[in-house]
């Protein structure tokens, strides 16, 4: 498929893997919109991307679906459609369970599990009208339960069969729906600041590739869930 012209939306593009992602596509010609929720970061984002004509910024906190709406509407209005929508925000709270804090339980199950139906309720009929690509990025935590991952592991699980069960509810209109599961990310998540010792780790740009590559697969084909991981881990 040739991808020039398409218009993307993501969530949490302000950076990491959604930053990643949102270069890929540039390079494939198409018009991205990226979302953050401070419109400082969504500038410097627009501004580093360098594509005034093709990237388009906008503030969105994926917890509010009336943000979601709102965003979705300023995209449809400069593009007029909507090919595909990455749903990318997310944070993470790392805590045994009892000393886990109600907010930052809050603050996960809010932006990354409401988070992904605001976003796909908001896009869901611009998609329906292009026969697009819903993609929501999951982790290897939501199927590999760990020590201090309650909260994070409970979202990301959430995420999985959302998205699972939503890509059966929406193929019928060829609105195809795939969760992107990493493992180590070299990103900016839970105050990451990646660096050399993080080569070994995928990169945001490989996510990038992923997204593409699906993007481009034939019409007839849907990997509906794909795990990925680095393919040695940090040997030290």
């Amino acid at each position: 498929m040739n991808l020039k012209g398409k218009v993307a939306y993501i969530t949490g593009g302000t950076k990491g893997i959604g930053y990643g992602v949102a270069l890929s596509l540039l390079q494939q010609e198409m018009k991205v919109a990226i979302s953050g929720r401070s419109q400082e970061g969504v500038d410097n984002a627009v501004q580093a991307l360098g594509d005034e004509s093709n990237v388009l910024g906008v503030v969105s906190d994926v917890s509010k679906l009336s943000d979601e709406v709102k965003a979705v509407e300023v995209i449809l209005e400069k593009w007029g459609q909507l090919d595909l929508v990455l749903a990318n925000a997310g944070v993470g709270h790392f805590a045994p369970i009892d000393e886990m804090e109600e907010t930052q339980w809050h603050q996960m199950i809010n932006t990354n599990l409401n988070g992904v139906f605001h976003t796909l309720k908001a896009s869901v009929d611009a998609l329906k009208a292009s026969e697009g690509y819903y993609m929501t990025l999951a982790s290897l935590a939501g199927t590999n339960f760990f020590p201090q991952g309650a909260g994070y592991n409970a979202t990301k699980f959430g995420v999985v069969g959302f998205t699972q069960a939503a890509m059966l509810d929406l193929r019928k209109y060829n609105v195809k729906v795939t969760t992107i599961m990493p493992g180590s990310v070299a990103s900016h998540f839970n105050n990451n600041e990646p660096s050399e010792k993080d080569t070994w780790k995928i990169q945001a740009e490989d996510i990038g590739k992923l997204v593409v590559d699906l993007m481009q697969m034939h019409p007839r084909t849907l990997p509906s869930k794909i795990e990925v991981r680095p393919t040695r881990p940090d040997l030290k």
